[in-house]
């Protein structure tokens, strides 16, 4: 009898290649060390391979679980930088304790969405900053953004901020919020905001944010419309490690 191990069969490919793009998700994961040692193991042909095969959807978390860890190795690295408002630009408490900082663009429908999310933490904590990051991401956004961060210098962004979720139209909005105006259009077209908002996308860039809103709680950096519930969790999160 031949000693040859069998040759492959065309039964096999599959599974070869699960094993393969297992492997492979592992090692970004976990690392090229850490795919190898599972591999090596045995554990790519039982139980953990069966477990996984069986539940695939484990596969996609994984691999939101290392941009997240990536993500806050970024974020440790910047130091506090990204929590610093631009002059004015702040919700909530300007000198509170905890902070929630949100990148923000005002065409953008779940920024929108998520005001009424912000508002009720604010209500409920007296000591919550929220540093915004306007992030001009949307066709048209830019003008906007430029407006916004110049009301901060006049001390009347939230009266801005409100006002152009409302109308969807600067001219009002700054209006609304009783800028004045020469001033105001001298502000939005500065350097020190043509600065900020580059900077702010230096940050969303550097966190790994693909767009709007995206949070930073703490230590946890996290993107999407997540819900009053997330977001009132990440802050506890934050707080109890302080």
């Amino acid at each position: 009898m031949s000693s040859q191990p069998p040759a492959s069969t065309p039964a096999d490919a599959p599974r070869t290649l699960t094993a393969t793009l297992l492997t492979a998700l592992l090692a970004l994961v976990f690392g090229f060390l850490g795919a190898a040692a599972w591999s090596y193991s045995g554990l790519a042909d039982n139980r953990t391979r069966t477990f996984l095969l069986a539940n695939p959807d484990l596969l996609p978390q994984m691999a939101q679980a290392y941009e997240e860890q990536e993500s806050a190795k970024r974020l440790a690295q910047m130091g506090g930088e990204v929590r610093e408002p631009f002059p004015g630009v702040v919700l909530g408490n300007p000198n509170g304790k905890t902070v929630l900082v949100e990148f923000t663009d005002y065409n953008c429908p779940y920024c929108e969405a998520s005001l009424k999310d912000v508002n009720r933490l604010i209500a409920e904590d007296p000591d919550l900053k929220v540093v915004i990051r306007e992030w001009p991401i949307f066709e048209g956004s830019d003008v906007a953004s430029r407006m916004a961060l110049a009301a901060g210098l006049q001390g009347k962004y939230r009266a801005f901020h409100d006002a152009m979720f409302a109308t969807g139209d600067v001219t009002a909005a700054a209006k609304a919020a009783g800028l004045d105006m020469a001033r105001a259009e001298r502000d939005a077209a500065s350097d020190a905001v043509s600065t900020e908002i580059a900077r702010n996308l230096d940050f969303a860039r550097s966190l790994g944010f693909t767009g709007t809103p995206a949070w930073i709680a703490g230590k946890t950096p996290f993107g999407g419309a997540v819900g009053y519930e997330k977001l009132k969790a990440a802050l506890t999160a934050s707080t109890e490690a302080r």
